[in-house]
């Protein structure tokens, strides 16, 4: 049967690295801009039917994360309303899940859909 000798204990302890040297995690620019992508969703709501669904673009520098989200909305809304909403949950959940700060977070709308019972109501009548 072997033993364990003091030296090796001594060895172990001195290649300990100590917290600031042991490197860091990144994380890759499509996870953010997943989890950026999800908080969209989560804040626009049911979608009509003909709409994408949100997408987002992202830039990473250190911890902090630059946000472009392109989104379909049903019309008529309150489109300032709708995006300012966007913008909240994205910076909250970036921040939550990834762990980055979200200074900027640019809200694209790229179509607007009409509701379908405005629609209806704006018909021709003969």
């Amino acid at each position: 049967m072997t033993g364990v000798s003091a030296g090796a204990g001594e060895l172990l302890e001195s290649t300990v690295v100590p917290p600031g040297e042991r490197g860091a995690t990144r994380i890759a620019d499509r996870v953010v801009a997943k989890v950026a992508a999800q908080a969209a969703r989560e804040a626009v709501g049911p979608l009509h039917p003909d709409a994408e669904r949100p997408h987002a673009t992202v830039v990473v520098h250190h911890d902090t994360a630059h946000v472009r989200v392109h989104l379909e909305l049903d019309y008529p809304c309150d489109i300032g309303a709708r995006c300012g909403r966007v913008r909240h949950q994205v910076v909250q959940r970036v921040g939550a899940l990834v762990g980055m700060a979200v200074p900027e977070v640019a809200v694209q709308v790229e179509r607007l859909h009409l509701a379908a019972e405005h629609g209806a109501q704006q018909g021709r009548t003969r």
